[in-house]
């Protein structure tokens, strides 16, 4: 199923999360304008604002907040996509050049920081100390994500649970956030809105997943970013783990060498290591088992056409290439 398939239930919903989008985007200055219009509107799959209005309708919620909510946290999202392309020296996101690329590093974290003062600022338009709660507890979480796999860049002895603790903060957590966000807004009870919570920290720690694999396997004009850039960024992700810990000492010391020094020279050998030994497809394994425990939690909501989109979402978050 296609996204815009997929999407299909809240198509409206998504029309205005756009309106509401442009609107919080003004600002009287030019530049912040500018940068944030070329971020936003270069693509992107908008899964985590849709969880928050998947989320919401699927536990009834009849009002219009969630489409506020929902840009808010395309706003977080967005945000850390332009600090994460400066501390990563990146140059292509989506298939267009990275905001830091067209406009400098630091244009691109002062405008961060804007995106994310005015999600603040949409947040306390809620009203809702429980949904700033959760919208604040979720940033602060993903800044020690973003820290901790700053430390991790080169580290080789890298265990799984660190790698996977990184997922958890630095991704899944503002999944876990969107989807916990549409069943405080329904004032669905604390064991639902647990398990909306839970649905969206396996799906966002399997969408991570396959985006590691997609790094070793996907094709650039599906992916829209340089394949490789893990590497070169010595990021070492589950793939390379597997392939240090299942392969020979020669694919082990080749991938080890890799993340120590960074860079695209080793990636050949380093391609070849995983597949060897089959990191690809035990990776993906890892992705699929977390999205079984997505529709696991799924299973207290009562069945709507939400639900089912929620389902279908856990499906794309495993059989995606881009």
């Amino acid at each position: 199923m296609s996204l815009s398939q997929l999407y299909a239930p809240i198509a409206d919903d998504m029309k205005a999360l756009d309106s509401v989008i442009r609107d919080r985007l003004y600002s009287d200055v030019v530049l912040i304008r500018q940068v944030a219009e070329y971020i936003i509107g270069s693509g992107g799959k908008r899964l985590r604002p849709a969880m928050v209005l998947f989320a919401a309708g699927a536990v009834g919620y009849t009002g219009s907040y969630h489409r506020e909510l929902a840009a808010v946290v395309e706003f977080i999202h967005t945000a850390t996509l332009l600090h994460d392309d400066v501390v990563d020296e990146s140059e292509l996101r989506r298939g267009n050049k990275t905001a830091n690329a067209m406009f400098g590093n630091a244009a691109s974290v002062l405008v961060g920081d804007f995106l994310y003062s005015r999600a603040f600022q949409m947040m306390v338009g809620a009203d809702n100390m429980k949904v700033m709660r959760v919208l604040a507890d979720a940033t602060n979480v993903i800044a020690e994500g973003e820290v901790l796999q700053l430390l991790n860049c080169h580290n080789a002895d890298v265990e799984v649970d660190d790698y996977l603790r990184v997922i958890r903060y630095k991704t899944a957590k503002l999944f876990e956030a969107a989807a916990r966000l549409g069943g405080i807004l329904g004032g669905v009870d604390e064991l639902l809105e647990n398990r909306l919570a839970a649905f969206g920290m396996h799906i966002g720690t399997a969408f991570q997943l396959i985006d590691d694999v997609l790094d070793y396997s996907g094709d650039e004009a599906d992916t829209g970013k340089h394949i490789g850039d893990d590497l070169a960024e010595g990021k070492p992700t589950l793939p390379l783990i597997h392939a240090m810990k299942h392969g020979s000492p020669e694919h082990a010391a080749c991938v080890r060498t890799a993340i120590e020094n960074g860079g695209r020279d080793d990636f050949p050998a380093v391609l070849e290591a995983i597949r060897a030994t089959g990191a690809i497809e035990a990776t993906r394994k890892v992705a699929e088992a977390e999205a079984q425990l997505a529709l696991e939690a799924l299973e207290a909501l009562p069945a709507s056409v939400f639900k089912e989109s929620l389902i279908e979402l856990s499906k794309f978050a495993v059989a995606r290439k881009y």
